[in-house]
């Protein structure tokens, strides 16, 4: 498989950083009751993380390993304060709707983890696709939990209304917090299935006709 291709997929599915790591809790359960903040956060994080990891692996060389993750936070802060700079400037209502979570960003776990996992480590290029596929990674979940719990807990998917019945419970931090659990588990089991077929599937029996294909011209089987 092309490097890239499983950079992609590890941040997307195999290493998603709030199914599979479960980083960046904070956020994740005080902004899945909106699906627009939950888009808006992650989509957020996309881009500071990219960035990040572009500038840390760039710099890599250059930062002694001893103040490392200092260098790091510095470099994170920097990304954050301007990116709430233009939040704030260009739109208002994403930068009201995601209040100090925000802030919250430059000590993310995802942020800091992939810095010292991945970007220290890597060149720009992997660096910049690791950061782009773990911040989708992020932005999916955060939004389709964002959904779930927008749907039933006001009855509206990104502000359009759907159904007047709502149940409150989705919309509080309780609820959010269940629909956090119970999207883990559902996406730990299909990930098992499928890692369990491939299992199967390398340790299937080798039928006749896959075995006389697989015999030279000429060859008796016993």
């Amino acid at each position: 498989m092309n490097k890239y291709a499983k950079i992609s997929l590890d941040g997307l599915i195999y290493q998603n950083p709030t199914f599979m790591l479960v980083l960046g809790t904070c956020p994740t359960l005080g902004l899945i009751s909106s699906a627009s903040s939950a888009a808006g956060m992650g989509l957020t994080v996309v881009v500071i993380l990219t960035l990040s990891n572009i500038i840390i692996s760039a710099l890599r060389k250059l930062i002694p390993s001893q103040v490392r993750i200092p260098a790091y936070i510095v470099i994170i802060a920097t990304l954050v304060t301007l990116a709430r700079m233009i939040l704030e400037k260009f739109v208002p209502s994403l930068y009201d709707s995601l209040g100090g979570f925000l802030a919250l960003i430059v000590v993310n776990c995802i942020i800091l983890g992939r810095a010292e996992a991945f970007a220290s480590k890597h060149t720009v290029v992997e660096s910049a696709v690791d950061g782009i596929a773990t911040g989708l990674g992020f932005t999916a979940a955060l939004t389709i939990m964002g959904i779930i719990c927008e749907f039933f807990g006001s009855g509206s998917i990104f502000g359009l209304e759907i159904m007047s019945f709502t149940i409150d419970f989705f919309a509080k931090p309780a609820g959010a917090f269940m629909v956090y659990g119970i999207c883990i588990a559902v996406f730990v089991y299909i990930m098992d299935n499928i890692e369990r077929a491939k299992r199967i599937k390398k340790n299937k029996p080798l039928t006749h006709e896959a075995l006389m294909s697989a015999t030279p011209s000429g060859a008796e089987v016993a």
